[in-house]
């Protein structure tokens, strides 16, 4: 039987770079989404009189065809929704600091199934360098010229119209209505489901962010919820993607507590979590409260598995560290399977379950050949796993092998199904959960995503709280 070897690694194949840090990827509007769902679920289910107070809540703006110019056919019957981040400081979010303008800190794409029984949603970090198209002045806004910039400029630049314009052109998937919520909604939202429970591994002691948690599990409501979805430094690897990745998670526990018992069949926690949620948000007039419910209704069925989370395939520029670029063809394969629909087909074993984020792998160079190790390292990256060493083998390996533990084998499927060619080989002797590739002489690479099950991403059955 082989064994993994868990003593002191042998010397790096390649010297590893420091982690590179982006900075202010505050995407605490992921659970802008909860507050959709909460209302797609619930609202089916309040009076009229409720009917009435929620649709005078919701603050509407007009995106015209002409703000958005050409735009991509419309292909099924499919719902996608643009979620942003108003990062405006005025008001009752001045605290947060102060600047001119208004900025997205979160870019999201919902996408619901023509049957309403399935709900994908794209991440887009807002330090990704991409190509922005012109959008025109207007009151508020000083517009913009086409260029290569990042990608929340356009909100600032030219509003919602101009951020819609730019996503549409960028993904090719046309866009049905948006919903814009800011700080202050974030924190109302999390309060009107009696607060979020995350597990912390370590202590969080983050200044900047105004956060002091122990490890362990805590429930937090409003302005710890905030500091928490916001936070980067001091915790973790201190990386922009290790805070997505906790922003995501956040979201999935809080859409859980929104679909959950505890929320819906509570007619007072149900009424105040639309009321707070319906409060944040501005939409454009055709996403009325009247089409909520209808589609509410539609997708009352819908459970938490259903919902998956998925971010931009994305890679540190060459030209600044500080931005991200997006990895093609990867980012252009992802938009094509949204489009067509291709979610969570034939996943077995639970394997799609446990984020790409969390299986852990050390990579060893088995060919002989320099350089090898650290080139599959970065196409595993790129897909969102955390590969944790980059070694040679310690002899040359003809056949590329994937070797786990006890511990290992509910993530071993997932990477195996993305290879070209190799074997598994258990190992019974270590009790690690990461996963060891070995590379051989025989190595092919990886195969093209054919289904969403194969992008960096996991569904709403899990939170930090579950056990990966």
């Amino acid at each position: 039987m082989g064994h993994v070897d868990v003593r002191p690694a042998p010397p790096l194949e390649e010297p590893q770079a420091a982690p590179r840090i982006v900075p202010k990827w505050r995407a605490w509007l992921w659970s802008a989404l909860a507050a959709v769902l909460g209302v797609l679920v619930g609202v089916g289910t309040f009076v009229v009189v409720g009917y009435n107070k929620l649709s005078g809540n919701v603050r509407h703006e007009a995106v015209t065809q002409k703000e958005l110019g050409p735009r991509p056919p419309k292909i099924s019957e499919a719902l996608n929704i643009l979620i942003v981040g108003s990062d405006q400081r005025n008001g009752a979010n001045a605290k947060y600091g102060k600047f001119v303008g208004e900025r997205t800190d979160t870019i999201i794409l919902a996408h619901i199934s023509p049957n309403r029984d399935g709900a994908t949603l794209i991440s887009f970090p807002r330090d990704s360098l991409v190509k922005l198209p012109s959008c025109p002045a207007k009151k508020g806004v000083t517009g913009q010229s086409a260029h290569v910039g990042m990608i929340n400029e356009s909100f600032n630049s030219g509003g919602i119209a101009c951020t819609w314009k730019t996503i549409e052109q960028l993904t090719g998937i046309r866009i049905d209505h948006y919903v814009k919520v800011d700080f202050t909604g974030f924190k109302a939202m999390v309060d009107a489901v009696g607060g979020v429970p995350v597990c912390l591994a370590e202590p969080i002691d983050d200044r900047r962010a105004l956060l002091h948690l122990s490890a362990g599990k805590h429930l937090l409501k409003g302005e710890e919820a905030l500091g928490y979805v916001r936070a980067r430094y001091n915790v973790g690897d201190g990386s922009d993607i290790g805070r997505i990745q906790r922003q995501q998670m956040f979201l999935s526990a809080m859409a859980k507590k929104a679909m959950s018992g505890q929320t819906l069949t509570d007619p007072q926690a149900l009424f105040g979590f639309l009321d707070a949620a319906t409060k944040s948000i501005t939409t454009d007039p055709d996403l009325s409260i009247g089409v909520m419910k209808d589609l509410a209704m539609s997708a009352k069925g819908i459970t938490a598995g259903q919902i998956k989370f998925v971010t931009t395939p994305w890679q540190y520029s060459a030209a600044d560290p500080n931005r991200v670029v997006w990895v093609e063809p990867q980012a252009k394969n992802l938009f094509k399977m949204v489009a067509a629909d291709q979610i969570s087909k034939d996943v077995k074993s639970g394997e799609q379950k446990i984020p790409k984020g969390q299986v852990q792998i050390v990579v060893q160079n088995g060919t002989g050949v320099s350089g090898v190790g650290t080139t599959v390292a970065d196409e595993l990256k790129a897909r969102g796993y955390k590969v944790s060493k980059v070694t040679t083998a310690k002899a040359p390996a003809k056949k590329t092998t994937l070797k786990y533990g006890p511990n290992g084998e509910s993530r071993a499927p997932r990477l195996f199904r993305e290879l070209k060619k190799g074997t598994t080989r258990a190992v019974t002797d270590t009790d690690t959960k990461a996963l060891v590739l070995v590379i051989g002489s025989d190595w092919k690479g990886l195969k093209t995503p054919k289904s969403l099950d194969d992008v960096n991403g996991f569904d709403a059955t899990q939170d930090t709280c579950t056990p990966a």
